[in-house]
């Protein structure tokens, strides 16, 4: 098995945490490099039994691996997040008979090999209320190397983070990609009547933990987009019965409108660098593409068809954006250079393609399809080509990738009978490949996610 084995990510903040570098972290957190208590000779990657394990892999053989208990009361608590997070990815396989199998010092390997396992998570805590400290190892089992070696100090309200932390190492030492467990999900909160729902805005832990609503119900709210690096997100208010895109602070709960425009301003999303807003606003029988400048800067149009064009979204460099048009006699899915030329069409798949949002990995645009079996959520390269379907459902849309491009989130809409009987409105997420379709827990009915970043 060979799996990634070097001591430093990188010198961003995220790679401090999973580094163990110490020194002082956003959101009081305090990371401190563990020594290893011994360490092996390097595994022989030609050796019987050290297949390479890749994401590819582990989606047809999640990778078990062993999580004892990290101890009673947080400890506990914390390990249950953490397998969690590995389990709920499908990537991995934790091992319940590894439970009572923890301990200070070396681990006994024999034990967790005899268990099927190939990589342990170790971890003790210390203290609870005011300060807690953990400390976390990554083993591979089958060679006793440790991988990881860091103590977390935090308040002790932090510690479902920590564990989002951890389970983030773990994915990106087993894999090679970026976690995203340590993120959160905004999205439209709805309940009553299908005919007559209140909606508010909401936000919670990709975990489905730590839901609050951030907007009182008193108007419609649609599409939250979060601020890469700012803790904002802007989204379509009806307030005063006047549509228009806004931003909301979620440190101090202040909400403003974003430009003024003589018609509805709606379908916003942030730049790659935070600096202005691209959204779309009404002109006539239709709607253009425009861009607003933050902190003061000024508006430009991008699109000028006559046609309805909207649902705008940049490439994770800034230098296109791709967006939904009928320009051509029915929705479909263009890109267009940022400065706004050159637009072309992409999709020419049966049926009518909408909210389009480029994957972060630059490589795929997700989309929403809808066509005569009804809608259906795929992927497709930039320029068109490699289109694949993931999900299909009575009523499937708004895709949102997570950070690491993996996974999609999407709402999952059911018919209504008589009355509005039988809705039901929820979120759900569904791998790349196409596989490990989960709904997401929320507590009640829902739309519209939004995934953020990793947090800041």
């Amino acid at each position: 098995m060979s799996i990634l084995n070097t001591n430093s990510f990188g010198m961003t903040r995220r790679g401090l945490l999973a580094a163990g570098i110490g020194g002082s972290i956003a959101g009081g957190i305090l990371a401190a490099p563990l020594a290893a208590f011994a360490q092996a000779p390097p595994a022989n990657p030609n050796a019987p039994g050290e297949a390479e394990i890749t994401v590819d892999q582990a989606r047809t053989a999640p990778i078990p691996i062993a999580i004892p208990s990290f101890g009673p009361g947080i400890g506990q608590q914390m390990t249950d997040v953490i397998t969690g997070d590995l389990a709920g990815c499908g990537l991995f396989r934790p091992i319940p008979d590894a439970a009572s199998a923890n301990g200070p010092g070396v681990p006994n390997f024999d034990l967790y090999k005899s268990l099927g396992a190939q990589a342990l998570a170790q971890g003790t805590t210390q203290g609870s209320g005011a300060s807690v400290r953990v400390e976390f190892r990554l083993w591979n089992v089958l060679t006793g190397q440790q991988l990881q070696g860091t103590a977390y100090t935090t308040a002790g309200g932090n510690w479902r983070r920590i564990a989002h932390i951890i389970a983030d190492v773990i994915y990106e030492r087993m894999l090679g990609d970026k976690g995203y467990f340590d993120t959160r999900i905004a999205y439209v909160a709805r309940s009553g009547l299908r005919t007559h729902q209140t909606t508010r805005l909401a936000i919670m832990d990709q975990d489905s933990a730590n839901n609050r609503y951030l907007t009182s119900g008193e108007w419609l709210v649609l599409t939250p987009r979060f601020h890469p690096t700012r803790d904002e997100i802007a989204f379509l208010s009806y307030a005063n019965d006047r549509p228009r895109v806004y931003l909301f602070d979620l440190g101090s709960g202040r909400q403003q409108v974003l430009g003024e425009f003589a018609g509805i301003s709606f379908a916003p999303r942030f730049s790659p660098n935070g600096s202005e807003v691209v959204l779309s606003a009404t002109r006539g029988g239709g709607s253009d593409i425009f861009t607003i400048g933050l902190g003061g800067g000024g508006k430009r149009q991008l699109t000028d068809s006559g046609a309805i064009d909207t649902s705008p979204c940049y490439s994770p460099d800034g230098s296109q954006i791709v967006f939904n048009s009928d320009r051509g006699g029915s929705p479909q899915l263009y890109v267009m250079s940022a400065g706004g030329g050159g637009a072309r069409r992409i999709s020419y798949g049966s049926g009518q393609y909408g909210s389009p949002v480029w994957s972060p990995r630059g490589d795929l645009i997700a989309f929403t399809r809808i066509g005569a079996g009804g809608f259906s959520i795929g992927v497709m390269a930039p320029d068109g080509t490699g289109e694949r379907i993931l999900t299909r459902g009575f009523t499937v849309e708004s895709p949102t990738f997570c950070p690491n491009g993996r996974v999609l989130g999407y709402c999952r809409q059911t018919a209504a009978g008589p009355g509005g009987a039988g809705f039901s409105s929820s979120l759900a997420q569904i791998d790349i490949a196409g596989f490990n379709e989960r709904v997401m827990s929320t507590p009640g009915g829902a739309s519209d996610p939004a995934w953020s970043p990793l947090k800041g």
